[in-house]
């Protein structure tokens, strides 16, 4: 019926009726059960070979017992056992801190590796879409290993060839719930391997009080709050310029009176200076005697801006040909101009000449100012382009409570979101969501949580109240 050509095998072709086309049936080949046995058994051994490496501690606390017991029975393995118990159980007790780093987090991300992640993986994967079905196999990304630290669950993943990061970005939401999380954040360690995040609490829900004043005199990086890794947040001030965004009551007034509470001590010495625009009268005016300029209606907000832009000039003049990076000094202290509302100076402003002096030199002192020592740490609400035009000259920006998805790029960059910037399901109660916000830091493009502590209205007369002392003295 065919004719048969070189290595092809009549058998193998298959047809029914003359309309249908010809199928070509691969040929069989029966494996001999010695290499199947031989290639399970090299599994086994290399998957147990794989979990002492990985987690040293938990095997031996299941194999040690184990092997003892079968070798000289049950009372002897009580007796091995109660030995490490007896000293492990008081430094656990005593020395938690030291205890979860050495031994507790790896017996978790043994446990949270078995029954959460390695259990789930293949559903969630095929289900999130993350696997892939060609020629006739399944094909799911590499789970490598988990760690745990006291807020969250680190998993590393070896993608599918072929895939890319936003790919596993736009299904954030369906890993999270599919392993029992709150959220997941997705980062680059290498090409072909990420690391996945998801929180098992929330280390940032309780408000965090007022920093005490620093000893030292410094003008930066200024510690304001706390990240979600339990690490101090410094925020850098000195060098460059800082954008806060977030809806009413996200707790902007929390970063700007943290960032001056910080510099108090170079306020004193004189290496620093604070100068105010409030706008709105309700922030700023409580510690009115701690800045060294303040302006509130809208045309002493531009004189005062036309003011710091003549002295960073001046300086400019001054630094030409000697110097390129500023050193903060009695003689050329570091001005930052703090702006409550840089919305109500630009975009709301009706009076349109005011509006495009302040714009101007808004302009002016984010493109040429970091140089000379003047920084600008501005609030805004809106971060759309249209209310703000000069948001791209702010090199560093804080995303607090959005009340849009969409805004968190604006605010962060395109992909922030994408990467796990959920700024938009930020808690609207005060207790909870305010001060907490999105950063990304300079060493890395993934978005940190932090918060930032809560300064009072006491705490602010407090502190006037001892400034002045420190005046008069």
């Amino acid at each position: 019926m065919f004719k048969k050509l070189p290595g092809d095998q009549v058998t193998g072709l298959v047809t029914t009726t003359p309309d249908t086309a010809v199928v070509f049936r691969p040929a069989v080949v029966r494996t001999p059960a010695i290499i199947t046995i031989v290639i399970f058994v090299w599994r086994v051994l290399a998957g147990l070979v794989r979990m002492v490496w990985r987690h040293p501690i938990a095997t031996a606390v299941l194999a040690i017992p184990a092997a003892v017991t079968w070798l000289y029975g049950w009372r002897v393995a009580l007796l091995v056992v109660w030995l490490p118990v007896s000293v492990l159980l008081p430094w656990a007790l005593f020395d938690r801190a030291t205890f979860n780093a050495w031994i507790g987090w790896r017996l978790l991300a043994f446990w949270r590796l078995a029954w959460m992640y390695r259990r789930h993986w293949h559903a969630v994967m095929t289900i999130s879409g993350l696997a892939r079905h060609a020629g006739g196999r399944d094909y799911v990304p590499h789970l490598v290993a988990v760690r745990c630290t006291s807020w969250a669950d680190l998993v590393t993943v070896n993608m599918l060839t072929g895939q890319a990061v936003k790919d596993w970005a736009d299904r954030i939401e369906h890993l999270a719930h599919g392993f029992g999380a709150t959220s997941c954040r997705v980062s680059v360690t290498r090409a072909g391997r990420l690391l996945l995040t998801f929180p098992r609490r929330d280390p940032l829900a309780v408000p965090l009080p007022a920093l005490p004043l620093p000893e030292a005199v410094s003008v930066g990086p200024v510690e304001i709050g706390i990240r979600e890794d339990g690490r101090p947040w410094r925020l850098k001030v000195h060098g460059t310029h800082v954008l806060a965004a977030g809806a009413t009551g996200a707790g902007k007034g929390s970063i700007l009176w943290s960032v001056i509470r910080a510099l108090i001590p170079a306020v004193w010495t004189g290496v620093a200076e604070l100068w105010g625009l409030d706008p709105k009268l309700m922030e700023l005016s409580f510690g009115r005697p701690l800045f060294t300029r303040y302006a509130a209606s809208p045309a002493d907000c531009a004189d005062l801006l036309d003011e710091a832009v003549e002295r960073m000039q001046k300086r400019a003049e001054k630094f030409a040909g000697v110097q390129r990076d500023h050193v903060p000094t009695v003689e050329d202290p570091f001005v930052l101009v703090i702006v409550d509302e840089v919305a109500f100076l630009t975009a709301y402003q009706s009076d349109r000449a005011l509006k495009q002096r302040i714009s101007a030199a808004l302009a002016t002192l984010t493109t040429q100012g970091r140089a000379v020592g003047f920084g600008v740490l501005a609030a805004l609400q809106d971060p759309r382009k249209d209310v703000l035009t000069i948001r791209n000259l702010f090199p560093d920006k804080i995303a607090l409570r959005l009340d849009e998805s969409e805004q968190v790029d604006m605010v962060l960059g395109d992909g922030a979101r994408d990467r796990g910037a959920l700024a938009d399901h930020i808690s609207s109660v005060p207790q909870e969501g305010a001060g907490v916000a999105y950063v990304r830091l300079e060493a890395s493009p993934d978005p940190i949580r932090v918060r930032a502590a809560y300064v009072s209205d006491a705490d602010i007369r407090d502190m006037v109240a001892l400034f002045q002392m420190e005046e008069a003295a």
